[in-house]
């Protein structure tokens, strides 16, 4: 099978959506960050699954999303918690868009990644995980609430 290489921003891009898949992991399952970083960047990175070839992943892109997720969690999930509606904490909410509020926050919080370009980003991983849903529409919403508190010069 031949397969173009991926892009450094496909490779980018990826990293979101399995920082986001491991962060759902960790929580589920209560791994640390190091045993699935390793299980992640060992077996799913550009991993086969019933034919499909998994895209590679950028490990220092996914590492920093995750790790930074974790030790920045406090502070990410009180910002994500001032987006939401008051009645719905973001304890309350599913634990794949906690994970995908985690992920996105971290790389707000970092400063990076211009704003609106971690909103879009993290829109189409919401779309690969909700397609045909309202969750991307609250995604971009949530994000855009956090993109103005985290990087307000930005906007």
């Amino acid at each position: 099978m031949t397969s173009k290489s991926p892009t450094a921003r496909q490779r980018k891009s990826a990293s979101r959506l399995y920082a986001v898949q491991a962060l759902f992991q960790m929580e589920a399952a209560g791994q640390t960050v190091e045993s699935v970083c390793s299980e992640f960047e060992t077996h799913r990175f550009g991993a086969v699954y019933e034919g499909d070839e998994m895209m590679e992943g950028d490990a220092g892109v996914f590492r920093a999303l995750v790790e930074r997720a974790v030790n920045e969690q406090a502070k990410i999930d009180q910002m994500t918690d001032r987006a939401l509606v008051a009645k719905w904490p973001i304890a309350r909410i599913d634990p794949t868009l906690r994970a995908l509020f985690r992920a996105a926050g971290s790389e707000l919080v970092a400063g990076d990644t211009p704003p609106k370009v971690v909103i879009v980003e993290f829109v189409q991983v919401a779309e690969a995980f909700f397609p045909d849903s309202k969750e991307p529409k609250f995604v971009n919403a949530v994000l855009d609430h956090m993109a103005r508190e985290a990087r307000p010069e930005a906007f």
